[in-house]
């Protein structure tokens, strides 16, 4: 391994503030609790106000780990020009019809943000609505995020988040005069959508604890201070959002944690009606509804369809009474999605980790599948403008081919390839493999690993190999192709996902044993994994690094301190490792809405034990531990910085070894990281020069 420079700076070392905490008759300390600023929340939205003490220890930890990289500098050079190599710096998204106008957004030669831009007519002249560039000048974080014109498309609303924290602005631009209204809507979600008036939006706005929680009508050329209520979600466990249906009929306002949700709707055309609840809320049982040729079409869990089915009901129905089946339910194949078009339903399905699209005739019920045939592949169905449309538009890649955008005919069952994913260095997929394997979890689960490396690479013992995995609220892992990853696999690494217990890979269910009481199966699958690597011969115990962020860095938390043994290195980005005290605090943002995901410690009491067994902060102890290298943000509202801070300052007070141990906190961005595509480049070869650096491989 390269030496270090160890001149300049001594390691950070925090200090112990010992804080006694007691629940269910069981006490533990807390050494690093001061690390949590009572001023949290005013500093997501600025770092200056961060209580000095705490800002000068994430700055030790920066300044430590910038001379920890000093060494592969020149390295992480190289990896940024390479990364940014594959990027086409001109791309442009196919565009998407809606009546006259094409609506797409591209991006400049050297641009960081996206330009929102149109055409009248497929060849008519551009008009660029939004300039991402222009409107990120002078600031140290932009990100644009929902963006919808008004049906007539005199009027493009878009949300703004200038901090990282994930707090939005939505402006509202007049595309006749480019100019901005003075309506400006401040600290809401982000999501929103047009009444049929074109003149009414309907937004989320955040309560004090960061939780989108009401829904609220704003008439343009007002006040936001004169917005009505249209409703408030009273309790805290459940978030809101509001969107119109596809037949642009009804406006929808979702209540949901993650296993419940409720629906109100209001008809588009009358923006000042009620809302009205389609079916209350019964713990468990969540769906989701569109509008289609008067009736509604619901996507749900209800009378046990635990992978879920489609149901019908008609307009005036109110409860469950009047469900009735259209899609069966089949255990262990899961409606992921539901698309609605005039003549047409479109769902997309996962079974046994491989997805596939099924296209549904209205007229006769007839159906047909789209098929693909490589062995590790990704689909994505992409919502259109257009209602009255024989059009569907779809993605595809896989581990080792570049996304592709095709335009399918569903009547004719032809596609037309609209996109192909450029990489102007140069990318041949038959230059890599693409497998797909099985691991025995302790308790007989069959776990499914995705890997891929260089064609001409015999995997070994000595085989360097980074292992992902995430494992939690039902989200999938899907083998999609990343351009980045080829940096390491073309320096000799192999790439594998574990596709652990937590998401839904393999239906429901296999979300259902990795949360709650089942949580430990997601840590117990993903070593399963790690071990039938090395005894299949793609590496061998000592050769594997892991990544994981979020919730996925929990899990690289919690692997660590079972089995530090089986790793060499590890990325644990804004990780969610603070489990026990972040779930014992109602007052966090995500904490009332994660209690169905992890489990409430605070009334119950197996919960808190449940927890406690697995929560990387609270079972550090003295033993070695691999390479690690931790990321944080200080704007952060769903992984608090001082998360992974208390974590690094806990492991280097107690691990018994020298091995690099890296803290790097933004201090002006959240939980996704840098907001420009091309500063994102930075962050992503940062983690690469680290883990090329713990694996001795720094000069290839």
């Amino acid at each position: 391994m390269t030496e270090q420079n160890d001149a300049a700076l001594a390691e950070p070392v925090a200090d112990v503030r010992p804080k006694s905490l007691e629940w269910h008759g069981h006490r533990r300390e807390d050494p690093y609790a001061w690390l949590r600023d009572a001023n949290w929340r005013e500093a997501m939205r600025d770092a200056q106000q961060l209580e000095p003490a705490i800002r000068a220890y994430l700055g030790a930890e920066n300044a430590w780990a910038e001379q920890a990289l000093a060494p592969v500098a020149g390295l992480q050079r190289a990896l940024v020009d390479e990364l940014r190599g594959r990027i086409r710096e001109d791309d442009s998204s196919v565009p998407q019809r809606d009546g006259d106008f094409y609506y797409y957004s591209r991006f400049r030669e050297g641009g960081q943000h996206a330009l929102i831009c149109r055409r009248q007519g497929e060849d008519g002249q551009e008009q660029i609505l939004l300039d991402g560039d222009s409107e990120s000048e002078g600031l140290d974080y932009f990100h644009l995020g929902a963006v919808s014109h008004s049906q007539d498309h005199r009027y493009l609303a878009y949300a703004v988040d200038r901090s990282g924290a994930e707090i939005h602005e939505i402006r509202v631009r007049d595309l006749e005069t480019g100019q901005d209204l003075p309506d400006r809507i401040s600290g809401v979600h982000g999501d929103f959508d047009w009444a049929a008036n074109g003149r009414t939006l309907f937004y989320t706005t955040l309560d004090e604890e960061h939780r989108p929680r009401e829904v609220r009508r704003h008439r343009l050329g007002t006040e936001q201070a004169a917005d009505p209520l249209v409703y408030r979600e009273p309790d805290p466990g459940f978030f809101l959002g509001v969107g119109l249906c596809a037949s642009e009929r009804f406006l929808l306002i979702e209540s949901h944690d993650h296993t419940t949700s409720e629906t109100r709707v209001i008809p588009a055309d009358q923006p000042e009606a009620e809302p009205r609840v389609l079916a209350a809320r019964e713990r468990d049982v969540e769906y989701e509804v569109e509008e289609h040729d008067g009736r509604w079409l619901i996507r749900t869990n209800a009378d046990g369809a635990e992978d879920f089915c489609i149901m019908q009901a008609p307009l005036s129905a109110s409860g469950r009474g009047q469900w009735r089946v259209v899609v069966p339910h089949r255990p262990g194949c899961l409606i992921r999605n539901l698309l609605v078009y005039r003549d047409w339903l479109v769902r997309l399905e996962l079974e046994d980790s491989e997805p596939r699209i099924v296209v549904r005739r209205v007229s006769d019920g007839q159906e047909h599948r789209i098929a693909f045939d490589e062995p590790c592949f990704s689909l994505g169905v992409i919502p259109g403008l257009e209602y009255v449309t024989d059009n569907l538009r779809f993605s595809y890649s896989s581990l080792t081919t570049p996304t592709q955008v095709f335009d399918y005919d569903m009547a004719s069952r032809s596609r037309v390839l609209r996109k192909q994913q450029e990489i102007p260095s140069g990318h041949d997929p038959s230059r890599y493999v693409a497998k797909r394997l099985h691991a025995l979890a302790p308790d007989g689960a069959e776990v499914p690993i995705s890997l891929f490396h260089r064609a001409d690479l015999e995997p070994d013992g000595d085989t360097p190999l980074l292992l992902y995995g995430y494992g939690a609220y039902g989200i999938s892992s899907l083998p999609a192709f990343s351009p980045h990853r080829l940096s390491l696999v073309d320096r000799g690494f192999v790439y594998a996902i574990a596709h652990v217990r937590g998401g839904l890979e393999r239906g429901y269910r296999w979300y259902r044993q990795g949360r709650l009481q089942d949580k430990p199966n997601t840590f117990s699958d993903f070593i399963a994994c790690a071990e039938h690597l090395t005894q299949t011969g793609y590496t061998g115990v000592g050769r594997i690094s892991m990544h994981g962020g979020s919730a996925g860095g929990m899990l690289v938390g919690a692997v660590l301190n079972q089995r530090p043994d089986l790793f060499r290195a590890a990325v644990a980005d804004v990780p969610f490792v603070d489990v026990l005290n972040t779930m014992l605090d109602p007052e966090l943002p995500l904490t009332p809405p994660e209690w169905p995901e992890w489990g409430n410690p605070i009334e119950d009491p197996e919960a808190y034990r449940t927890i406690l067994s697995y929560s990387p902060y609270d079972n550090v102890t003295a033993r070695d531990y691999p390479h690690l290298l931790v990321t944080a943000g200080v704007s952060d509202p769903r992984v608090t910085y001082w998360e992974p801070a208390k974590w690094v300052a806990r492991l280097r007070a107690l691990r018994t070894n020298d091995n690099l141990l890296l803290l790097q906190t933004n201090m002006s961005a959240g939980h996704g990281g840098a907001s420009g595509r091309f500063d994102y480049l930075e962050e992503v070869a940062r983690r690469y020069a680290f883990l090329l650096l713990a694996n001795d491989m720094a000069d290839s």
